[in-house]
C-alpha cells in the first residue's frame, strides 16, 4: 500500500468507502441511506455491535468480513482495519464499513476516515441512531426532561488500569443525565465515584442490556444498590448504563416488550 503524495487524489480506479452506522439493533431504525449502501456495496466490513437483524439485510452475493472489537479482544488491530479499508478502496472496491450505532460516537470512525483522507481515498459519512438515544427510548427513560435534567452527557466507561479516568466532578451535578457506553465492566466504580463527587447514594440509574432488541432487558435502581443488582441479574454486554432522574420515567414510559 502506497500513500498518495502531493494531494494528487485517487486515480480513476480507486473504489469508495462509506463509514454507515447501523443504529443500536433494531433493523428498523437503519436509515434509508445506509440500506441503500448495504445493497450496492461490493464488500461489509462489520463491527460485533452490528445486530444480526441489520446483518440479514445484506444480499448473500455481497462479501462481508467481521473486524469487531470487544475490550482487549480484537479481531484487527485499529490499524490493520485502516490499512484493509484503503486496500479494499484500491482495488476499485465499493466498501461499506459497518458500524454499531452512530460512527462518531465512540465508534473510531473519524481516525478510520482521517487515513483514508491521507491516501485520497474517496469517502462518505451516514449517520446512525446512536446507542444513547434509540436505547433511552426504547427504554421510556427520557435523556432530557424539564423537571429533571436540562442536559446530558455521553461518556465511555472503558477500564484502564483498572479503573475508570472520567471528569468525575464535571459528571456529578445535578439536574443531569448521564449515559455511560461500555460501562457494565467498570459499572461499581463509575457509581462510587460519582457519590464520592457528590451525586446522592439515592441518584436514580439504570443498566438495559440488549437494548432495542427483543431481549432488552431494563435493570433500574440507585447508585448505591445497581451495580450489586446488575452482577445478581447476570447482565451481560452490550449494555448501556443511564443515570438520573430520568430513570425515574421509566415504569411509566415504557413501551417496548
Amino acid at each position: 500500500m502506497t500513500k498518495k503524495e502531493n494531494n494528487v487524489g485517487p486515480k480513476k480506479d480507486t473504489g469508495q468507502v462509506f463509514l454507515v452506522g447501523a443504529g443500536p439493533g433494531d433493523a428498523d431504525l437503519l436509515t434509508i441511506r445506509a440500506y441503500q449502501l448495504l445493497l450496492q456495496a461490493n464488500v461489509v466490513l462489520f463491527d460485533h455491535l452490528v445486530s444480526k437483524a441489520v446483518m440479514a439485510l445484506i444480499p448473500n452475493h455481497i462479501e462481508t468480513i467481521f473486524v469487531g472489537k470487544q475490550r482487549s479482544r480484537h479481531t484487527l488491530p485499529q490499524e490493520q482495519i485502516n490499512a484493509l479499508l484503503v486496500r479494499l478502496a484500491q482495488e476499485g472496491k465499493r466498501v461499506v464499513r459497518l458500524k454499531g450505532g452512530d460512527p462518531f460516537i465512540f465508534g473510531r470512525g473519524g481516525e478510520e476516515i482521517e487515513t483514508l483522507a491521507e491516501y485520497g481515498i474517496p469517502f462518505q459519512v451516514v449517520p446512525g441512531v446512536t446507542a444513547a438515544s434509540g436505547v433511552a427510548a426504547y427504554s421510556g427513560i427520557p435523556l432530557t426532561h424539564r423537571d429533571y435534567a436540562q442536559s446530558c452527557v455521553f461518556v465511555a466507561g472503558h477500564l484502564k488500569d483498572q479503573s475508570v479516568e472520567l471528569d468525575w466532578p464535571m459528571l456529578a451535578r445535578p439536574n443531569q443525565t448521564i449515559v455511560v457506553y461500555m460501562g457494565l465492566e467498570g459499572l461499581a466504580t463509575i457509581c462510587t465515584q460519582l457519590v464520592a463527587h457528590g451525586l446522592p447514594l439515592e441518584t436514580p440509574a439504570a443498566v438495559i442490556e440488549q437494548g432495542t432488541l427483543p431481549g432488552q432487558r431494563v435493570l433500574t435502581g440507585t447508585l448505591s444498590t445497581l451495580a450489586a443488582q446488575a452482577v445478581d441479574a447476570q447482565i451481560q454486554s452490550p449494555s448501556l448504563v443511564i443515570v438520573g432522574g430520568v430513570v425515574n420515567l421509566h415504569h411509566k414510559l415504557s413501551w417496548f416488550i
